[in-house]
């Protein structure tokens, strides 16, 4: 357990040390001067300087960080950042977010070259490699919510006499047992146990009797040179899904409806981590790869103190054709990283709460 908890740590620390190379290589591409690139945040442990850059390991094992002259306020020395065009500022703040996406594509472009589950349909029964039932959608108050199961549980059995390999399998037999107890024998993770609940006569229109969506999947491994192309598009599918689905919550919180989203801070994350690295490499790689997703589309929105914040200023700089004052941008931006300091602390109490 201990061993899984580092590797979750280093992973999520990973990140955002490739998101600060991002910036890093950047910066180095377009001549502007490297003071430091740190790994950890200070008091320096030790450091090494290396042509004008200083590489450092610092104390605290909570981020990265490269210190570029200029970045706010204006320099004399054409190296700084300062002294650049705004374009070449703005592909510099970019290159963090765009190392998320990087990265991503490159650990889905391994997954599928390792194998991960893709949905089949009942009639592919060639090759396949470990065919199963998931539950990929529960519908709310339905005799599957009561009964505690969730969406990526698989339906191993159905009244422990039934094996399940195929979705028509799981409704014949529903349909079979309408209104009287069944038992299903789920698998979450390394975790297999029996559930009971009564499938519904007349269920609402579109609910089924079980209130569940079913999808039919298995392993599926492509090959190295088709691996990358599939990786990208998996990059391309899942950012357009989470913006689709930050959308959907905007438009819930305008409406007074729930949002669906749920905060968290780093302790939950980290802890998401954990759970994932123990159902294998490839869901592993594949949660490392969403997650670098959901901080790229958070990194880039244009909220001072973050690199869309940055990019924000830029483009208000490219408007205007002078940049705002030094003191404006300072004030704003330790205005909103105080506040999302203190928005990290609050959702952290929380994910301690949640978890103990």
């Amino acid at each position: 357990m201990i061993l899984t908890i580092i590797v979750a740590f280093i992973s999520l620390i990973g990140l955002i040390v490739l998101h600060e190379f991002g910036h890093f290589v950047l910066a180095k591409r377009f001549g502007v001067k490297v003071e430091e690139f740190g790994i950890g945040y200070p008091p320096r442990l030790f450091g090494k300087k290396i042509g004008e850059t200083l590489y450092s390991i610092n104390l605290l094992p909570f981020g990265a960080f490269v210190k570029l002259p200029g970045e706010i306020g204006g320099l004399e020395n054409p190296e700084s950042f300062s002294r650049q065009p705004v374009s070449k500022r703005a592909l510099i703040a970019f290159g963090g977010v765009l190392s998320f996406w990087i990265m991503a594509a490159i650990l889905f472009s391994i997954v599928f070259n390792l194998g991960t589950a893709v949905a089949i349909s009942d009639e592919e029964n060639h090759n396949l490699v470990n065919p199963k039932v998931q539950i990929a959608a529960i519908v709310p108050n339905s005799p599957a919510a009561q009964a505690g199961i969730k969406p990526g549980d698989t339906i191993k059995q159905f009244q422990n006499q039934f094996q399940i390999s195929k979705v028509k399998e799981v409704q014949e037999l529903t349909e079979k047992y309408k209104g009287e107890e069944v038992t299903l024998t789920i698998e979450r993770g390394k975790e297999i146990f029996d559930v009971s609940l009564v499938p519904r006569v007349s269920p609402p229109a579109g609910e089924g009797a079980m209130g569940v969506g079913l999808v039919r999947t298995a392993i599926k491994s492509y090959p190295w040179y088709l691996a990358p192309w599939k990786g990208i598009g998996a990059t391309a599918e899942m950012t357009a899904a989470v913006i689709q689905g930050y959308g959907q919550a905007t438009k819930n919180a305008l409406s007074g409806k729930p949002t669906g989203v749920e905060l968290m801070g780093p302790v939950g994350i980290l802890h998401l981590f954990t759970q994932a690295s123990q159902l294998g490499v490839s869901y592993f790689l594949q949660f490392v790869g969403m997650i670098a997703i959901y901080i790229a589309l958070f990194n880039v929105l244009p909220i001072p103190a973050v690199d869309g914040g940055k990019l924000l200023f830029l483009g208000i700089e490219a408007a205007r054709k002078r940049p705002i004052s030094e003191k404006i941008e300072q004030n704003v931006t330790s205005v909103f990283f105080a506040l999302l300091i203190a928005l990290m602390i609050l959702v952290t109490i929380k994910d301690i709460a949640r978890l103990f």
